[in-house]
């Protein structure tokens, strides 16, 4: 992959930083592999996978296909985001408010088994469960009738930088290849099969699923499957859809009879699928799911398959090449990537940091487009009727950490379905409120479905915490600090408020110390005592408040508006408990000090870490005091965990700016039991916010602003001494390049989006210059800190003094 550079070549101990090279551990005439081929972002294999976890991942935001690249059969395991089971239902609990006053009064008092009971009777949702994700089905090719003979030569992979998964292998002396993607401008799926001898390609192409459907053959050369969505929960099903596959051949002959497509005696053929349902939003699944497979399918069988690749690829890169980043690259690079992830652990590969890296970029973007559904638990690939977790949206933690990577790394557009998400929610979650607590504004628990329920679900010792809407709102203000979208934050100022209502209303005095509460809550799935988790005013949902409470302010004040509730939320703020330092010298969980006697000292959720990461109430030089105590707490739980834990202590830690302990998690992440042979994210099982994660907290290494403060290379892991990055985005509306060497930074260079002032923190003393060369005037209110104005379109180099 060719990189972008910006290092001068006045770096002359060192030609791996010479612009447009990549950083390698020996020069490639002195190895017998070949350097730029091996730091290629390219996932490879040399064997069809044999299971699900083996496959590898295309998107288009909507479509997702898993490819098996098996020279005997292809399976095409698919999905469509909107294909979930259930339909449209109303989950509130009339009966929760009559039962709130008890339920408070128990937890206050400390019975907080029979308080749990009583939510369980009273307060939870119906349907107790959420509905679930679901696969399409399969679309198998099988080349039974082609020559049997040896397969040789057999190799498969997923460019990243294309987007498209490839397979070629050879037999019977005919070479023959496979591409595949996922077109987001035109909507289908593509699958190009060639060979390079004439009338080489014959096979059958047919739909299989696991759900209730049908195949036929609407047409001579299409084939179809469909079905509705299951009934679950006692929701009827109520999404309908229909999947096609059309074959375009260059010679030879097809035909579609019964559901099977043939084509006999071809030397190219193309392959469009398409998948469309009737879901039209979260109250209305009685669209035209055949229409809607229908048009893109028709509209691309118009245009060469040149064009639709060179169509998907200039889209994909348009974000995928927004970022580069270089880590180096050793012989290690050149192993299938399955032996690189189980030899991770005991030798050198930093290539395979940036590989995972930019794959959680691909993955975001691959399932997560405006006018999608946000990427679930499994992103957009699950090829279940049940799977884990429901593969829906958990917002304790699972959905947001999904998104850390969205502004970082330079894909605010991915991050868009959020906020379409935070827009229903706020309308479905009204009724909740009302309904369950006689509150205003709007509420949502700690999941929600394509549905978008609001209520509690799953049982009281998980379900029962009212701030999975408010974490997912406190995205309004943070996106506004990093784009300075005046209009998108007046756009989304009224789901903000309306979830910060709800708070101004539900907050209840603990009898004890007057603080302003939440009651009753959890701290994400965490018991502090056997069996329990109700609780009043968790430290997480303290933190959470503070960033909601705040950030509707900063808003108000931003846009000029003077809101009616501007001086409640500033009470309501100052009634928030504070953070406490219990007796292990640990931050406290809860605001009694259990910690130390709850049951799972190792507990995966480190909940009341997020003024840590991702918010910024706990720093290193703002609050020494509460940042040992987190530290303490990370000491205390412990590094292990499952894959998504992992990730977000490997962000812990970059914010304790602690890159060797950071990059320690990384390397526990990258191995066999909690990455998968494609680099899915293990739980286990998978679950795709591990990816997301990892990759924020690679960013976090290299790029700190949570502070409004750019930090470079903040947590630098003494693992990667060279390198560079070209393409993050920091808060203020800044774009930032980096080159590193011999762990100290060499050179950067600041792109202002946005007018303003820039705080800049470095390791040592650094020139600012604008790159017309004239030194804008800078402030040194430390050391190693440099203030300076930046005009907006301005672009700054930044030098070691």
């Amino acid at each position: 992959m060719q990189r972008r550079g910006f290092l001068t070549t006045s770096v002359a101990t060192s030609a791996a930083l010479t612009v447009g090279l990549p950083l390698t551990a020996r020069t490639a005439s002195a190895a017998p592999w070949s350097a730029p081929e091996a730091s290629r972002l390219v996932l490879w294999y040399d064997k069809p996978a044999a299971q699900w976890l083996e496959a590898l991942p295309l998107g288009n935001g909507r479509l997702g296909a898993m490819v098996f690249g098996g020279p005997d059969t292809e399976r095409l395991q698919l999905n469509e985001d909107t294909l979930w089971a259930g339909g449209p239902y109303e989950p509130a609990n009339p009966r929760g408010l009559a039962g709130l006053p008890e339920i408070r009064r128990r937890v206050f008092a400390g019975e907080w088994a029979a308080a749990q009971q009583l939510i369980d009777s009273t307060f939870m949702g119906d349907p107790l469960g959420e509905l679930m994700y679901q696969t399409v089905g399969n679309l198998r090719l099988s080349f039974a009738g082609m020559d049997a003979g040896e397969v040789t030569g057999y190799r498969r992979e997923l460019d990243l930088d294309t987007a498209v998964a490839t397979t070629t292998y050879t037999r019977g002396n005919v070479a023959y290849r496979r591409e595949v993607f996922a077109s987001h401008p035109d909507q289908v799926i593509v699958v190009r099969l060639t060979a390079d001898g004439p009338g080489a390609l014959s096979f059958t192409a047919a739909f299989d699923s696991p759900q209730q459907a049908e195949t036929s053959s609407p047409d001579r050369i299409t084939a179809a499957l469909e079905g509705t969505g299951q009934t679950r929960e006692g929701v009827p099903g109520q999404v309908r859809f229909r999947a096609l596959v059309r074959a375009h051949s260059e010679g030879g002959a097809v035909r579609s009879e019964n559901g099977t497509l043939t084509v006999d005696g071809a030397d190219a053929v193309t392959l469009l699928v398409s998948v469309g349902s009737s879901y039209n939003n979260y109250r209305d699944a009685s669209g035209d799911h055949r229409a809607r497979a229908e048009r893109p399918l028709n509209a691309a069988a118009g245009a060469p398959y040149g064009k639709l690749r060179s169509r998907h690829v200039r889209d994909h890169r348009a974000l995928f090449g927004r970022l580069s980043l270089d880590l180096g690259t050793t012989e290690a690079a050149a192993l299938p990537t399955d032996q690189r992830v189980a030899a991770f652990a005991g030798g050198e590969d930093p290539h395979l940091v940036t590989l995972h890296y930019q794959y959680g970029r691909y993955l975001l973007i691959a399932s997560s487009r405006p006018g999608t559904q946000p990427a679930t638990l499994q992103g957009i690939w699950n090829e279940e009727l049940s799977p884990p977790w429901d593969s829906k949206y958990t917002i304790n933690i699972n959905t947001e950490m999904n998104y850390w990577p969205a502004p970082a790394t330079n894909l605010l557009e991915c991050w868009e379905p959020v906020f379409a998400l935070l827009d229903d929610l706020a309308e479905a979650g009204r009724r909740t409120a009302r309904v369950q607590y006689g509150a205003d504004g709007w509420v949502a628990h700690h999941n929600t479905d394509v549905w978008r329920g609001t209520a509690p679900v799953d049982g009281a010792f998980w379900g029962m915490w009212p701030t999975g809407g408010a974490w997912l709102a406190t995205s309004v203000w943070e996106h506004y600090r990093f784009t300075g979208d005046r209009a998108a934050l007046r756009r989304r100022l009224p789901v903000l408020e309306g979830a910060v209502r709800f708070f101004l209303d539900a907050l209840v005095p603990d009898p004890t110390t007057g603080h302003l509460v939440t009651c009753p809550s959890v701290s994400p799935e965490n018991a502090h005592h056997p069996g329990v988790s109700a609780c009043a005013g968790p430290t997480m949902d303290n933190q959470i408040l503070r960033d909601l409470f705040d950030g509707y302010l900063a808003a108000c004040d931003t846009l000029g508006i003077s809101s009616p509730y501007g001086q409640r939320v500033r009470e309501a703020r100052a009634g928030l408990p504070p953070m406490k330092i219990g007796a292990q010298g640990q931050l406290q969980e809860w605001q009694h000090d259990w910690d130390a006697g709850a049951p799972e000292q190792h507990h995966r959720h480190v909940s009341h870490l997020y003024g840590l990461h991702p918010s910024n109430q706990i720093t290193k030089r703002g609050t020494p005091d509460l940042f040992r105590a987190a530290l303490r707490t990370l000491e205390l739980r412990g590094d292990a965990g499952t894959g998504w834990s992992l990730a977000w202590k490997i962000n812990f830690w970059a914010r304790a700016e602690d890159g060797a302990r950071s990059f320690k998690l990384l390397t526990d992440l990258l191995t066999p039991e909690r990455t998968a042979p494609n680099l899915f994210d293990l739980h286990p099982p998978f679950q795709i916010d591990g990816n997301f994660g990892a990759t924020a907290g690679v960013t976090e290494w290299l790029l700190q602003s949570h502070t409004d403060e750019v930090h470079l290379l903040p947590a630098l892991p003494p693992q990667l001494p060279d390198g560079q990055v070209t393409g993050l985005l920091a808060r203020g509306g800044l774009t930032v390049d980096l080159t590193w060497r011999g762990g100290e930074l060499r050179r950067a260079r600041l792109s202002a989006r946005q007018g303003g002032t820039v705080r800049l923190r470095t390791a040592v003393p650094v020139t600012v210059r604008s790159a017309d060369g004239a030194a804008p005037e800078v402030r040194r209110p430390e050391k190693a800190v440099s203030v300076f104005r930046t005009k907006k379109g301005g672009d700054y180099v930044i030098t070691p003094r």
